[in-house]
């Protein structure tokens, strides 16, 4: 166990139960500014999905609230998901810097009111 970093509960399962895969997961949420068209909403959706020409990223898969049952539990009033798959945190670091997503954030910074970022391994 790394001193620094902070243990997973999961840690503590047998392996084959959670096996570990070398992946880190950065799940982006968006709520976008209500007083956006529908035009500015699907300009933001065409931005998000530019950042799946980023080389370093193994796999990236955008979408909206499902339709799942409501419950308190679940969180649905979010616009658009992003997940980013890495092969480790190297990969992540490097699609932070991509000129691409810089372009992404700074084309779209002024389109949400609030962003909340999970990253996970």
């Amino acid at each position: 166990m790394c001193p620094n970093r902070p243990q997973s509960a999961f840690a503590s399962f047998p392996p084959d139960v959670f096996p570990r895969v070398a992946m880190l997961f950065h799940c982006v949420y968006f709520w976008l500014k209500p007083e956006l068209t529908a035009a500015q909403r699907a300009d933001f959706r065409r931005g998000v999905e530019t950042l799946k020409g980023i080389r370093s990223v193994t796999r990236i898969t955008v979408g909206g609230p499902a339709g799942t049952t409501a419950r308190p539990v679940v969180e649905k009033s979010f616009d658009c998901a992003l997940i980013v798959e890495c092969r480790d945190v190297a990969a992540h670091d490097a699609y932070q810097i991509d000129p691409i997503h810089l372009a992404f954030v700074e084309k779209c910074k002024g389109c949400w009111n609030r962003v909340q970022i999970f990253d996970s391994e």
